[in-house]
C-alpha cells in the first residue's frame, strides 16, 4: 500500500475531532464523519492482519529454535560416540557444528523478542484505534442530536453547540490518556575493518570453545 499502516494509524490518531465536526458543519451532513469512521474500521482490520503475520513469524522462529536445540543435543551424543571410537577429528567436527547451531538459536532469540515487541505495538495500535472510533461515534451522535434539537427548537442552537463542544473535549481528553507513542531503536553500523577484527575474535572464541568441549568430553568419557 502507498501509506504504511503505522503512518496511517498515526495520521488517524493525530487528527482532531474538532476538525471532523467543522467538516460536518461545512458539508451539511453526517456522511463525512461516517466515512472517517469507516476508514478507522479499515485501519483496524489491516493492523490485525499485520499482527497475525508477526505472530506467525514469531511462532515459526520458535519452532526453528526448538529444532536447532534438538540438533545440538544430538551432536553432543555423536561427539561422545566419536571420542569413544577414537575419532577425535569427527568429534571436533560435531562440536563445531554444534556451536553453529547454538549461534543460530541465539539469533532466533532476537527475532522472537523483536516479534513480541512488534505484536505488542500492533495490539496497542488496535486499542488506540478502537478508542478513537468510540470517540468519533460519540462525536457523530452528539452532532446528530444537536442538529435534531436545532431543527425542532429544543434548547436552541447555542445549547446544541455547547453539547458538541463538551463531547469533543471529553473525547480528546480520553484519547490523550489512551494514546501511547511507539519508538524505535537504531543500529550503529561499523566499518569493514572493525567487522573483520571482531570476526577474528569470533573465530578464536569458537576454536577455544571446541577445545574446551573436547577436553570435557574426553574427561567424562574416560578417553586419554
Amino acid at each position: 500500500m502507498a501509506e504504511s499502516i503505522i503512518a496511517r494509524v498515526s495520521r488517524l490518531l493525530s487528527a482532531k475531532l474538532e476538525d471532523s465536526v467543522d467538516r460536518l458543519e461545512q458539508a451539511g451532513g453526517a456522511e463525512v464523519m461516517r466515512e472517517a469512521i469507516r476508514e478507522v474500521d479499515r485501519a483496524i482490520d489491516e493492523v490485525r492482519l499485520d499482527h497475525e503475520a508477526v505472530m506467525a513469524r514469531r511462532l515459526q522462529a520458535v519452532r526453528q529454535q526448538k529444532m536447532l536445540n534438538e540438533r545440538v543435543a544430538q551432536l553432543t551424543e555423536k561427539a561422545k560416540f566419536a571420542i569413544g571410537e577414537g575419532c577425535d577429528d569427527l568429534a571436533e567436527a560435531a562440536l563445531s557444528r554444534q556451536i553453529d547451531f547454538e549461534q543460530q538459536a541465539t539469533k532466533l532469540d532476537e527475532v522472537i523478542a523483536g516479534a513480541r515487541q512488534e505484536e505488542l505495538r500492533l495490539e496497542n495500535c488496535v486499542t488506540a484505534l478502537q478508542t478513537r472510533k468510540k470517540q468519533m461515534d460519540d462525536a457523530l451522535s452528539a452532532f446528530l442530536v444537536s442538529r435534531s434539537q436545532a431543527a425542532t427548537g429544543g434548547d436552541g442552537p447555542a445549547r446544541a453547540e455547547r453539547d458538541v463542544e463538551n463531547q469533543v473535549a471529553r473525547s480528546e481528553q480520553a484519547f490523550e490518556r489512551a494514546m501511547a507513542g511507539a519508538g524505535g531503536v537504531g543500529f550503529t553500523r561499523a566499518d569493514a575493518q572493525t567487522v573483520n577484527r571482531v570476526a577474528e575474535i569470533d573465530g578464536l572464541q569458537k576454536s577455544a570453545a571446541v577445545a574446551a568441549r573436547m577436553a570435557k568430553l574426553k574427561q567424562t568419557s574416560g578417553a586419554a
